[in-house]
């Protein structure tokens, strides 16, 4: 049986054959849910980037100013009645705009996360190529495997959010710098400083990418001082950096022009001062790495992977690089789950590592040490997914009721106000410009253009003084809907 499988091991190409398998299979688990309304986890987040493209195709796709439907103050601090998103580069909102409207077979939600699953696909194959490099063909094809099927990643790579296609050209420049560090041909370095350039364009957050790469550029130059002494060589890697910087750098000078559109974003790095106190250390590796991520029995091959003896530190000098990701923007880790999802292609990495070493051990008994890391790997999974199938659920479907009733009644430039903590995933729902919330006095708003109301909390303070001044067009067990230009009579 043995001389059989090994057979078939050495046959020519034969992880290539695994590799297909593995995205077919992906792919497949990635459809779970697939047209699910924009009111699962993370809505709020996805409304916001799915409200972008959705404009782009309504009105056109403008690069330089994108917007959505949000008017309010509420992420800004400032009135935005152009409704101005002036976060990333749009790129990903761009791509997805010329899908809609190129292949409407599919609707937007359908195409934002079919999107973002080409995009793990690709992604899929990049870690591959680089797990292949480093720890063998049997490596790589272990990291295309946990990237693929770690419950947490299989949901968060079909997602509308900019973060796969983002991860995606990181990705590829890490590969391109690998080809350059092997072939020694520079124009290999630029195409992975213009690759690196396009995912801090779409998420600055792949800043990480740069400790992996300078590990890559140190290690082939042995020594600080043959960079330092080598003018030619100084010169090329400071125009690296400006490919990968100026445009981002750009960007962020540009959008400084539109500060109702830029969101707060400073209490992301360690806005409530837990960066290293206890509840950070819970959080970040018991809470997310620890369960979420790697489903506690995961732990085990990570580990071992961590620590195993290796002639090349590339793989821990990208975990490195997470690491400190995670650490700046410590706040925003712990708030938001879906802030881990660029540190899923390291922790694959070093899975990978810790399951050859076990699979291929000469220090335990071989037999108990493929039998732990299957049974390891198969908890991992299973748990994961236990936590993981909460995210697909819609635990509000009333805002999806009431916002079809809202599109359906109210003229289609009406602006509306759709109360829901500021989440702006039943605004999305709607299909109209306005208010996720009530910023201001319901006077103002109205003086603002405001024209309908529509809440699912029936029994709030704001709908309740809405309510007792205009007449109410609609009203059920879970919504109402109240017309603004009615006042009632005294």
């Amino acid at each position: 049986m043995n001389k059989i499988i090994n057979r078939v091991k050495n046959i020519k190409y034969f992880e290539y054959f695994i590799l297909s398998l593995i995205l077919v299979t992906g792919f497949v688990v990635r459809l779970y849910k697939l047209n699910n309304p924009i009111a699962d986890w993370h809505s709020w987040r996805q409304a916001d980037t799915a409200s972008v493209s959705k404009i782009y195709v309504q009105k056109g796709i403008n690069l330089l100013l994108p917007r959505y439907h949000d008017i309010s103050s509420i992420q800004t601090g400032i009135f935005n009645p152009n409704g101005y998103r002036m976060v990333e580069f749009p790129l990903y909102n761009a791509i997805h705009a010329v899908l809609t409207k190129s292949f409407p077979v599919f609707s937007l939600e359908v195409w934002g996360r079919l999107l973002s699953i080409i995009s793990w696909a690709v992604s899929t194959y990049l870690l591959f190529l680089i797990g292949r490099k480093y720890l063998g063909k049997w490596g790589g094809i272990l990291a295309a495997f946990f990237f693929s099927f770690i419950p947490y990643n299989v949901y968060f790579t079909r997602v509308i959010l900019p973060e796969p296609l983002s991860e995606t050209f990181a990705l590829l420049s890490l590969w391109l710098l690998i080809t350059f560090v092997d072939k020694d041909q520079w124009p290999w370095l630029f195409l992975s400083a213009g690759a690196l350039a396009v995912s801090l364009l779409i998420k600055p957050s792949t800043f990480f990418y740069f400790i992996p790469a300078a590990y890559l550029i140190f290690n082939k130059y042995k020594n600080t001082r043959t960079i330092i002494d080598t003018p030619w060589l100084l010169v090329k890697l400071f125009i690296y950096l400006a490919i990968c910087l100026l445009p981002v750098l750009g960007w962020r000078i540009w959008i400084n022009q539109y500060p109702a559109g830029i969101p707060f974003f400073e209490w992301a790095f360690n806005g409530d001062r837990i960066r290293f106190r206890p509840a950070f250390w819970r959080w970040i590796f018991a809470e997310r790495i620890g369960r979420l991520i790697l489903g506690i029995w995961g732990l085990f091959p990570f580990l071992l992977g961590a620590i195993v003896k290796r002639k090349n530190y590339f793989t821990l000098s990208f975990m490195v690089g997470a690491l400190v990701y995670l650490t700046v923007f410590a706040t925003a880790s712990i708030r938001h789950d879906y802030y881990q999802i660029f540190v899923i292609p390291p922790i694959s990495l070093l899975l990978a590592e810790g399951s050859l070493f076990l699979w291929n051990s000469r220090v335990f008994s071989l037999r108990l040490s493929r039998t732990i890391l299957v049974f390891s790997i198969v908890l991992m999974l299973g748990l994961g997914a236990y936590q993981i199938k909460e995210d697909y659920k819609i635990n509000h479907p009333e805002i999806i009721a009431a916002g079809k009733v809202v599109d359906k009644i109210t003229p289609k430039d009406a602006l509306v106000i759709a109360p829901y903590n500021g989440d702006t995933a039943f605004l999305y729902q709607t299909n109209r410009w306005g208010w996720p919330a009530v910023d201001d006095s319901i006077d103002n708003l109205i003086g603002r253009g405001a024209g309908y109301y529509v809440s699912v909390d029936l029994g709030s303070p704001d709908t309740q003084l809405v309510t007792s001044r205009f007449e109410t067009i609609i009203k059920t067990g879970e919504y109402l809907i109240v017309d603004l230009n009615k006042p009632l009579k005294k």
